[in-house]
C-alpha cells in the first residue's frame, strides 16, 4: 500500500495540509542511499545526524535550513589533473549529493562539524515559552451576580 487516504482526518481537523504533503512525499520518494547517515537521539531534546562524506571538505559541503527542511549538499570541483587520472577500480564515491531531512516544529540546528570524513549536525528542540503547556487558574465566582435585583 503506497498511498494513504487522509480525507476522513480532514473532516475534523484544520491546518494539517503539511502533514498530508509529507506523507505523500514519503510514499513517492525512492530514498537515495548516498551518502549513508545515522540519526541519533542524544537526550530528551537533542539529536545528531551523522553523514559519511569521505573525500569532501568543509568548503565542498553546504547545510541549509528552510521551512522545517534541512538540506545538506556536497559538490566536488574536478580539476584537469583529476580528469586525466585512470582508475583500475573506483570504489570511493565522489559524486555530488543532496540529502533532505524534514524537521519537526521548534527543532533548531545548533552546530555542524566535519571530523574524519564524518559530518555531524547537532539539533535541539527549543520550544518557546508561549508554546509550552501552562496551567490556567480557575477564579472563584463573585457574589455580585447573585445580589443583583431581577427585573
Amino acid at each position: 500500500m503506497r498511498s494513504f487516504d487522509l480525507s476522513p482526518l480532514f473532516r475534523t481537523s484544520v491546518g494539517f495540509d503539511r502533514m498530508a504533503r509529507m506523507m505523500d512525499a514519503m510514499a513517492q520518494d525512492a530514498s537515495p542511499s548516498y551518502p549513508p547517515y545515522n540519526i541519533e537521539k542524544l537526550g530528551e531534546d537533542s539529536y545528531r545526524i551523522t553523514m559519511a562524506v569521505a573525500g569532501f571538505g568543509d568548503d565542498n559541503l553546504s547545510i541549509e535550513v528552510k521551512e522545517n527542511q534541512l538540506r545538506v549538499t556536497g559538490r566536488l570541483e574536478k580539476d584537469e589533473e583529476e580528469a586525466e587520472r585512470q582508475f583500475l577500480h573506483r570504489g570511493i564515491a565522489e559524486r555530488a549529493f543532496e540529502r533532505r531531512f524534514s524537521l519537526a516544529d521548534h527543532i533548531k540546528v545548533k552546530d555542524a562539524t566535519l571530523e574524519n570524513g564524518l559530518l555531524h549536525i547537532d539539533l535541539e528542540r527549543e520550544v518557546p515559552e508561549e508554546a509550552k503547556p501552562r496551567q490556567i487558574p480557575i477564579g472563584a465566582s463573585t457574589d455580585k451576580a447573585k445580589s443583583l435585583p431581577r427585573s
